[in-house]
């Protein structure tokens, strides 16, 4: 009872305050004074302190707006206010979230999904109609609220058979299903119902007979849409729409759409003699529609660019098309966090037993995130010149699971599934999955002291993709938990047990709270003694549950069922690794490999929202996959820019795929999913290039110094770089030498002889030699600034004519085969060739197109210089009384000083470089946005993109 009266007088004193501008904790005070005097049977058992931080919370988060690319070629306008009126589904669930949400991320769900309802089509709209479109957001932030929301709203206006393709797996399809039972149904999906409906949710909101939907799934594992289900019913044009949520399985897509077919259809194409529905429109809404959704089948088109209509598309994709193609009245939204395949969807694939292929020609929205949301660039940073800026201390790196080489070890990087993992502890775990486990057990403690005691809390461990290996670490686990508790419970080895977790809590956990709470609002806490820590730990071990989540295992996660709140140990793979939400996750060791920019995102289940217990949140890793987070993180900032700049053009989303589909960006991306498992086209145009991966091998260095110093003795005498002028009387400064009207076969040259390390994906030296050549045939990229920028490492050389320090960057971990740095280039860097009057423009597009968005680097403030994609495009295009130069390229070199960084290494052995090392010669590129659609191919084969970068999935 408690618990529902904290959630009572929060939504009350919510309501008091939406429109009021003081919201101070004074004034949350005096509002649940109030509350609590009309109504005071609320007080009975409430925790008035965590009423408050709860308020506190909600009205410091804020939401970004969305952006869309759209397409509106045969679409009607039609969705206005008065549509709205009589909108119930809608006003149960908004009323239901607001019990849940802040008033801002409700006010958010309500306007996105508002404005993905309208580019849609109105289900009333007489005729054939077809609409598809993508929703981009991000991993685990609430994508199943918004499409939640528009289900609701599509069956307030009319669409009458909603079906909902959620993932391959039982459990994440049952997981699916409740969360739509509580926010769309409003009743529990049981196979049985004849014990009476059970309302749950919305439900309890109002609880009215003629708003119940009929359901053709059920929440149980074996919930799906079976062959005996279908036969005991038909589908009537009623009021009340279907749902079914279904796998993306071939077994029951097809008995779904034979049940279209037969029980559903009331015509017939005259042309293709296939069944059809004209009389009732449909929704589909596909989770994950990036994963098995796709085609990757080849050959869509032939060479003229006109559809194979004969073309056998791959079977999950061929099936979610036939059951579009079967409706005349049809809505398609695929949600996603990572929408490359979508985009690389062919948009003119059509064949005659499917119809046109997923490609999101309507619509692509990217949704923002509430300020609450922990992603990426907040977990792990973006790139700066000194390391990673604005990362948040919840990073553990892992180096004791395998053997140096990989080989051997607990669980070695590569391994059968008849590996069997041991390690010399007496445990069998390596110290950092001990350490782990240690970390999960505190945030637990201190979450129940905190008063989340009644909340969920888990741990991920995801170190193999073989049922059977998991197996073995789900033994050895449970193992050392059932130890573990033994030794505290019943006082044996009772101090050895305590003295680690007592170690990790006073050297990791209170440095972390203080420091996350300095960054992050929200997340200031009152200092919890170890005492009250240690006296709880009896009781919460007896709390923790191990399970092995995956195809094999019995073991489900079934949250919905529990009053005090599961505390869970969650071993896994696949089913782990896509789309299943693990509630109040806390802890996650993560060992897989894969470096795949999507399959790595979605593996990422520790992004999203942690509402007071941020700072007890941990990811163990490898410095490997930290690196490679790093680089998601800052080419999802890049993407996300191109987005923006393309939304204020007015471009469509086929322009985008266009754009997105030669993105340098996608060399991380399995090239099936592309659709073209050999040849990736690549642009670099509008695009930076920094190399940040450097070899430590002393010959591989001295011919790249060698192509450095080929490359300044071909060019000749240098002038010092000039100051640039800035508005208000500022100059850009820059010490170091210049050459200006370069001819371009000198940059080629340098290129061609300049050998980038294997693991500096977006820059491979010679396919931006082959990119540079072919502009240059067309007229752009001839003319080149080429500037050597000093740095402060107090060793200066000559470059033609030009004394030059060396510049100074420290290695930003210690890895054996590479030297690795943040950034190279200054924010500034990319402007040295622009005069005042080319700034001020490409300051205004940045500003012009810049919106608030939590999710950003920019977050609330507008920037005050202009950015890199912006100075590129003024250069390459143009602006009023700004004459556009695509022939010009800009070529910024360094020379980094081999000692100092050696700076921050931890250990003196740790030598990076021997004696006699050159300067490590370091570049970017920044290339002028163009019109021109070049590009240049990249082979690879399928067997060196696994080697490389690891399994798709």
């Amino acid at each position: 009872m408690s618990e529902d009266n904290k959630w009572s007088v929060i939504k009350f004193v919510q309501n008091l305050l939406a429109d009021e501008e003081d919201k101070s904790a004074q004034a949350i005070s005096e509002k649940i004074d109030v509350a609590l005097m009309l109504k005071p049977a609320w007080a009975l058992g409430l925790n008035r302190t965590e009423v408050s931080e709860e308020l506190i919370r909600r009205f410091s988060e804020w939401v970004g707006d969305e952006a869309s690319l759209v397409n509106s070629e045969g679409h009607i306008e039609w969705l206005t206010p008065e549509h709205k009126k009589s909108w119930r589904y809608w006003q149960r669930y908004r009323e239901w979230q607001e019990q849940k949400l802040s008033w801002s991320a409700v006010e958010s769900v309500d306007r996105t999904t508002d404005h993905i309802l309208g580019m849609l089509e109105d289900p009333k709209r007489e005729g054939a109609w077809d609409r598809r479109g993508m929703v981009v957001g991000h991993v685990q932030s609430g994508k199943t609220g918004s499409y939640t929301g528009l289900i609701c709203k599509s069956a307030d206006a009319g669409y009458k058979i909603i079906i909902v393709l959620a993932g391959l797996h039982n459990n994440l399809r049952s997981q699916t299903q409740m969360r739509l039972d509580e926010g769309f149904l409003g009743f529990e999906t049981r196979p049985d119902q004849s014990k009476g409906l059970k309302l749950i949710g919305v439900g309890e909101i109002d609880r009215s007979a003629d708003l119940r939907p009929q359901f053709g799934t059920n929440r149980t594992e074996t919930g799906d849409f079976t062959a005996k289900f279908a036969k005991s019913f038909g589908v009537t044009p009623e009021e009340r729409p279907w749902l079914f949520v279904v796998k993306k399985n071939k077994t029951v897509l097809t008995r779904l759409l034979t049940w279209i077919q037969k029980h559903v259809a009331q015509s017939i194409d005259p042309e293709t003699g296939r069944p059809l529905v004209k009389h009732l429109p449909l929704l589909i809404i596909d989770d994950e529609a990036d994963h098995a959704s796709v085609d990757t089948g080849e050959k869509v088109v032939d060479e003229n660019g006109n559809p194979d209509l004969e073309h056998e598309p791959k079977t999950i994709n061929s099936l979610i098309r036939k059951i579009l193609h079967s409706f005349t009245k049809k809505a398609y939204v695929g949600y996603t966090a990572t929408p490359f395949a979508n985009i690389y969807i062919h948009s003119h694939g059509e064949t005659i037993k499917e119809g046109p292929d997923l490609f999101p020609a309507a619509f692509i929205t990217n949704l923002s995130a509430p300020s609450s949301y922990i992603g990426p660039s907040k977990v792990f940073g973006l790139a700066g010149e000194n390391g990673r800026i604005g990362s948040l201390d919840l990073v553990r790196t892992v180096n004791d699971h395998c053997s140096e080489d990989g080989k051997s070890g607990w669980m070695p990087v590569k391994h059968k599934t008849s590996h069997v993992p041991t390690s010399n502890n007496a445990s069998n775990l390596p110290d950092s999955l001990v350490e782990a486990v240690h970390a999960f057990v505190l945030a637990c403690a201190i979450r129940k002291l905190r008063g989340q005691g009644d909340q969920h809390s888990s741990m991920l461990i995801h170190v193999t993709r073989f049922n059977l290996v998991q197996a073995h670490v789900h033994q050895q686990v449970q193992s050392y938990i059932s130890h573990l508790k033994q030794r505290i419970q019943r006082q044996q080895d009772y101090q050895s047990a305590i003295s680690k977790l007592s170690d990790l809590f006073h050297t990791d956990f209170i440095n972390t709270t203080n420091s996350v709470s300095n960054l992050v609002d929200g997340q200031d806490h009152e200092n919890i003694s170890w005492l009250s820590i240690e006296e709880c730990l009896p009781d919460l071990l007896d709390e923790i549950k191990v399970k092995m989540i995956n195809g094999t295992a019995g073991d489900i996660l079934d949250y919905s069922d529990s009053v005090t709140g599961i505390k869970v140990i969650a071993i896994g793979g696949d089913k782990l690794a896509r789309g299943l939400t693990l509630e109040g996750l806390c802890v996650s060791y993560f060992l897989r490999a894969s470096k795949m920019y999507d399959t790595l995102m979605q593996m990422g289940r520790w992004f999203g929202y942690r509402p007071g217990y941020l700072d007890l949140c941990r990811l163990y890793t490898t410095e490997d996959l930290v690196e490679w987070f790093e680089h998601i993180a800052d080419a999802a900032e890049e993407l996300r820019s191109e987005f923006d700049f393309m939304t204020a053009s007015g471009e469509t989303p086929f322009r985008y795929g266009l754009k997105v589909r030669s993105h340098p960006v996608l060399m991380v991306t399995s090239p099936l999913k592309m659709r073209t498992a050999k040849t990736l086209y690549l642009s670099f145009s509008g695009d930076v290039t920094e190399t940040i991966t450097f070899f430590r091998n002393k010959r591989a260095l001295q011919e790249n110094y060698s192509a450095f110093h080929d490359l300044v003795a071909a060019l000749g005498s240098a002038q010092h770089i000039p100051a640039q002028p800035r508005p208000e009387g500022r100059k850009d400064t820059w010490k170091g030498a210049q050459w200006s009207d370069v001819d371009a076969h000198h940059v080629i040259n340098f290129l061609r002889n300049y050998k980038s390390h294997p693991d500096s994906t977006k820059v491979q030296s010679h396919l931006l030699a082959d990119f540079v050549e072919e502009m240059q045939r067309s007229g752009e990229l001839t003319s080149w600034t080429v500037a050597v920028v000093g740095g402060s490492a107090g060793c200066a050389q000559d470059v033609g004519g030009v004394s030059v320090d060396r510049m100074k960057r420290s290695c930003k971990s210690f890895l054996n085969d590479r030297y690795s740095i943040g950034r190279l280039l200054s924010p500034q860097d990319e402007g040295m060739d622009l005069d005042e009057n080319s700034w001020r423009a490409a300051l205004n597009e940045t500003q012009s197109i810049w919106k608030p968005d939590p999710t950003r680097a920019q977050g609330r403030v507008m920037p005050q210089v202009p950015n890199g994609p912006a100075i590129r495009r003024i250069k390459g295009l143009g602006a009023p009384g700004i004459a556009a130069r695509p022939d010009k390229g800009l070529l910024i070199i360094s020379l980094l000083d081999p000692q100092a960084a050696q700076e921050k290494l931890s250990s003196e052995s740790d030598l990076l470089f021997e004696s006699g090392t050159p300067p490590i010669v370091a570049f970017a590129i920044s290339f002028p946005s163009s019109n021109s659609g070049k590009t240049v191919p990249y082979l690879v084969t399928d067997t060196y993109w696994e080697q490389r970068y690891g399994a798709s999935e």
